[in-house]
Parts: C-alpha cells; structure tokens; sequence
C-alpha cells in the first residue's frame, strides 16, 4: 500500500466505504461506474468508462486488495472503494518465459488449472484466483499440455465459492 493511503488511513479512519463505482472486467480492465451507469444496468452487461489513464491505473492496482469477507476493493487514501469482479479477483497473463503475472504486475505461482463451465479457464495460485487472459489461451494451453498444471472442471459459482470471492460487494444492509 502506498505511504500517502496509508497516512490517509490514519488521519481519516472513519471515511465510510463506496460501493457499485468502480468494476475490474474480465481482460483486467477496470471501469468507472457513476450513479446513471448503475441505474442502467448491473456490471458486466453495462460497464461503463475505461480507465485509460495509467498514472491511476497504477495507483489503482498499488491499492487493490482483500477484506476479510473475499470483497476486492481499491484504498483511496481513507475510503474503500469496493471492486465488482465480472470473473475473479485476478487475470492472469502470461508470459514467454514462462512466469504468470496477475494483471496488476503481480508474479504468481500456479499450483492448478480449472475449467468452469463456460470454458473459462481459471489458475489457481498463491495469490488466489485468477482468470487466464483471453490472448494468452494458447500458452495456457500449451502449459497443461505439458503437464506444468493439473487440470481439473467445475462450475463458475463452485469455484468462487471455493476462493471465498465476493463478486459483487454490496453495502450492509443495502442487500
């Protein structure tokens, strides 16, 4: 966590959480979601704008972690911004040497691969669970091929449940 989030989080402790504004896709880009873009429709069917500008991207992803509950969320100096995941918390890609690197930069080490039901393919690894980028099926491929990754099948909902992800963070009470 960057130094300025986290001096933030000592002098504005009691900053309260937002929810439904800000959504990671299942390329790894993320999406701003303002209040007409919410009542438009749920994430991922109406996405919203992409975030393009690098400099917050990488704050971003400097501050993208986990609560206690499996709900993402991204600390804005004092205030949790919680993240809507359309897939999983992570999209992995890969890379040609043969590391896989979450799409936030982070390295991560596969134990296993799964398929879900939409044939999906998922990498389960130390960080948790991530979804394998779509131009990066090919490697991914080649991988279990070779028997760098067990293999195994299950449903979408099964596996989320499995990792504990929240998908879709929600207020307490607003449910």
């Amino acid at each position: 966590m960057d130094a300025i989030v986290e001096a933030a989080l000592k002098k504005w402790p009691n900053v309260p959480h937002c929810y439904g504004w800000l959504a990671l896709d299942a390329r790894g880009d993320w999406y701003m979601r303002d209040e007409r873009i919410q009542a438009a429709g749920p994430f991922p069917q109406v996405k919203g704008s992409r975030i393009l500008h690098d400099k917050l991207i990488g704050f971003i992803e400097r501050n993208y972690a986990v609560d206690d509950q499996g709900a993402w969320f991204f600390q804005n100096g004092p205030q949790r911004v919680y993240v809507q995941l359309e897939a999983a918390p992570w999209v992995w890609r890969l890379q040609p040497d043969g590391r896989v690197l979450s799409h936030t930069g982070r390295e991560a080490q596969v134990s296993a691969a799964v398929l879900d039901e939409h044939d999906r393919l998922f990498l389960e690894a130390d960080l948790g669970l991530g979804l394998v980028h779509t131009q990066d099926m090919g490697p991914a491929a080649d991988a279990i091929e070779r028997g760098q990754w067990a293999m195994t099948s299950t449903t979408h909902a099964a596996l989320i449940a499995r990792f504990g992800v929240m998908l879709e963070p929600a207020a307490p009470g607003s449910r």
